[in-house]
């Protein structure tokens, strides 16, 4: 299918067995019957760790990434602070692109700092020492970045980190999955801040991951 297609139609299959929805309805249960107390009736219990209305977002995400997995969140940064505290413990560090949006700059001066995690930043867009990649866990970065819109070569950081075993992730907000495919050149997990392009902008609050690799979905 072509990008409009899957974004229009991926997880939206008709509820032939249901009602006839041709369009998946908003879920706003918190719980969900059984029938058998042991077992979940259509693999639903709660809506914090699932729900029929977010699958289908999540089934969408992924199809318009070309990504096995997609993970949906309230917002960009729970996005983020998610992925970072599942794959990160303390005395792990993180080497990041020099320009960041705000909110990710924090996370790793405000947050992981307290978790014993430390990160530094460099500029990605030229020449890159690979002293600095050395004994880094994870290399992060935007492109094109917030707010400056620097244009990093994905594929060229993908070797770089997988060369010294780091997991790279890419926030991939201001291309969006229209214009660039981060896990078709080597990434291992991407970064969305749906609140922006993917949403249309500031029409609701939405973060994602996508992800191919089964460990890192099950971390």
């Amino acid at each position: 299918m072509r990008f409009s297609t899957k974004a229009i139609h991926t997880g939206e299959e008709p509820d032939l067995d249901g009602k006839g929805d041709v369009v998946v309805p908003i879920h706003i249960s918190t719980t969900f019957a059984r029938m058998n107390p042991e077992i979940p009736t259509g693999g639903y219990e709660y809506t914090r760790t699932g729900n029929p209305t977010r699958k289908a977002l999540e089934e969408k995400l992924a199809a318009i990434e070309d990504a096995k997995y997609g993970l949906a969140f309230s917002s960009g940064l729970a996005a983020e602070s998610t992925l970072l505290l599942s794959l990160l413990k303390k005395g792990d560090e993180i080497v990041a692109s020099d320009d960041l949006y705000g909110g990710t700059r924090r996370i790793f001066e405000s947050v992981m700092k307290n978790f014993g995690v430390n990160y530094i930043t460099t500029d990605m867009t030229g020449e890159i020492d690979e002293r600095i990649m050395k004994g880094k866990n994870m290399v992060w970065l935007e492109t094109p970045s917030n707010p400056l819109m620097k244009v990093i070569d994905i594929k060229k950081m993908a070797e770089m980190a997988h060369d010294n075993s780091s997991i790279l992730v890419v926030d991939n907000t201001f291309a969006s999955p229209y214009f660039q495919n981060p896990l078709k050149l080597g990434a291992d997990v991407i970064i969305h801040s749906t609140t922006k392009y993917i949403n249309g902008h500031s029409d609701s609050l939405g973060g994602a991951i996508m992800v191919n690799d089964d460990n890192i979905q099950r971390n």
